[in-house]
């Protein structure tokens, strides 16, 4: 039995493999060509067959329902004749009878013209109870004359007679069953015709900036050997400390510009510093990936905060509670409680690294800008996003928060941008830096600074988004023309001192001139096209 069943299988299997070989002489006889051509015949059939076409329209149809719209919505309509010389459409023939098709049923009668509706429930307005129009009498005419009000050329005083035609316009238009035949005491006042007139809205024209003094520099700091990437100011307004690629930090006095202190523990540039205004801690990230906290009672590190994948390019520290946000090339921005080194959330849904970071006490709490050209708002709690922003179409590697108002800005080689919190409402437009913007800040008087690779700096009127002041950064004697570039910037805390981190390894402070007024540096402002402000 076993061997007829294995005759059975071979015979079955040389049936297969016979079935198999034809099949494969069947797939061989056909080119590739033809068998395109086919898959586009089928193709051909299926998307462009008839039954895929419009319907043939049907003429009858469509002028019969064309018929219906006419009796349906225009037929009280449809006949009336338009009198030029009154707003009112409609003759001195009020009563008219408009026929529609040669049914007997569509015979109907329409009253036209001003007539007193029936105070009775129920009645029907016919040819009986309907009142035809009558001419103003005299003594109207004269009464409307005196409550007319002045045109253009009377008050210029070039007066003109009012043609009979306005006065039985504003007769007609005045409202009440005595204007028609005789005195009326319920004329339309001029004064109240005037404020029912159409105003033509005047043309909507920029708010004209406000003037600042133009800033100057006050004084130039040397001392790194590297690159100047970051710059935080002490609460206290007394110094400042500045990160390098020489991978110190260094503490300068603020008054002075003497050099304090140089703390050395990074391995690589030092990225970002900030400041505890609670707290006698400097925070600390570099391109090391590591993320430093150190005590400046005795100027040592005192906490390692670890977890980024790759280098560390901005911190940032929450203003009420104690944690501290930094975003990196891992394109993911880590919230760290301060005290016990623990990561509380991995912000994680950029696509390429996060280069700039910024906390507040509302909501949102964290703002990120990443080099995939997006700005992401946080929910600190749920550690989720709450909105992204894709305007910009280039990447973003600065961002700042208004000191007062509940906004904030975003810079990108195409725009700087204004938005609004808490939505991410986009505001206005700031063109015409045309660079690389490293870094932005922005002060209590309005005035936002930008700071591009080329080593240009633009000044902007934060309100109007008007640029009053731009200027080349000159490099030290013995650098590069190709060193002038401005990597970090930001306003002291009297909001009098500009300080800025540039390629030459110098740190430059500026400051507004004193000696400038209004009148001796003038704005050169012209209206332009209306921005339109989101709010």
């Amino acid at each position: 039995m076993s061997f007829l069943l294995s005759l059975d299988d071979d015979k079955v299997i040389g049936q297969g493999q016979h079935v198999n070989n034809m099949a494969a002489e069947d797939i061989v006889k056909h080119s590739v060509h033809t068998l395109v051509f086919r898959s586009l015949k089928r193709t051909h059939d299926m998307f462009l067959h008839d039954h895929t076409f419009p319907v043939a329209r049907d003429l009858t149809s469509d002028k019969l329902r064309i018929q219906c719209k006419i009796r349906d919505e225009y037929n009280a309509v449809k006949d009336v004749p338009i009198n030029k010389e009154s707003t009112v459409p409609f003759s001195n023939e009020e009563i008219k009878t408009t026929e529609f098709g040669n049914d007997e049923n569509d015979k109907q009668t329409v009253v036209l013209g001003v007539h007193p509706y029936p105070s009775i429930p129920g009645t029907s307005l016919n040819e009986q109870n309907a009142v035809k129009s009558q001419q103003p009498s005299p003594a109207t005419i004269q009464h409307i004359l005196k409550t007319l009000p002045p045109s253009k050329t009377q008050i210029e005083g070039n007066k003109q007679s009012s043609s009979i035609s306005d006065i039985r316009k504003h007769a007609l238009l005045s409202g009440g069953s005595e204007r028609l035949t005789g005195p009326s005491k319920s004329l339309v006042p001029a004064e109240k015709m005037s404020s029912n007139a159409i105003v033509q809205k005047r043309a909507l024209t920029m708010p004209k900036p406000d003037w600042h003094a133009p800033w100057k520099l006050m004084r130039v700091i040397s001392g790194h050997t590297g690159w100047v990437r970051s710059v935080a100011v002490e609460p206290a307004n007394k110094w400042f400390a500045t990160g390098s690629a020489d991978r110190t930090i260094k503490i300068w006095d603020l008054a002075s510009g003497r050099l304090k202190l140089s703390l050395t523990g990074h391995i690589s540039t030092v990225r970002g510093l900030v400041v505890s205004p609670r707290h006698p801690y400097l925070f600390s990230c570099g391109e090391d990936k590591q993320v430093k906290c150190w005590d400046l009672e005795y100027n040592k590190v005192i906490r390692h905060y670890h977890g980024h994948l790759s280098a560390v390019h901005d911190i940032s520290l929450h203003p009420t509670i104690d944690v501290l946000v930094t975003c990196g090339r891992d394109s993911t921005a880590r919230v760290w409680d301060m005290r016990t080194k623990a990561c509380i959330h991995t912000f994680a849904g950029h696509t390429n690294t996060v280069a700039v970071v910024r906390t507040q006490a509302a909501e949102p709490q964290v703002i990120t800008g990443s080099h995939d050209c997006t700005i992401r708002l946080w929910d600190l709690a749920a550690g989720k996003t709450k909105a992204t922003l894709t305007n910009h179409k280039k990447s973003i590697r600065a961002m700042t928060l208004h000191p007062t108002q509940y906004a904030f800005a975003s810079a990108s080689p195409d725009n700087i941008k204004q938005w609004k919190f808490p939505d991410g409402n986009f505001l206005q437009n700031l063109p015409g830096h045309n660079s690389i913007i490293n870094c932005m800040t922005v002060n209590s008087d309005n005035v936002l600074v930008t700071g591009g690779d080329n080593g240009t700096m633009y000044f902007w009127d934060w309100k109007t988004g008007y640029n009053f002041q731009r200027f080349q950064a000159t490099v030290q004697p013995g650098s590069l023309d190709s060193e002038a570039g401005v990597f970090a910037m930001t306003f002291d805390q009297s909001q009098s001192r500009l300080i800025t981190c540039e390629a030459d390894k110098t740190v430059k402070i500026y400051k507004e001139d004193d000696s400038a007024t209004e009148e001796s540096h003038p704005i050169n402002w012209r209206p332009e096209i209306v921005k339109r402000k989101r709010y």
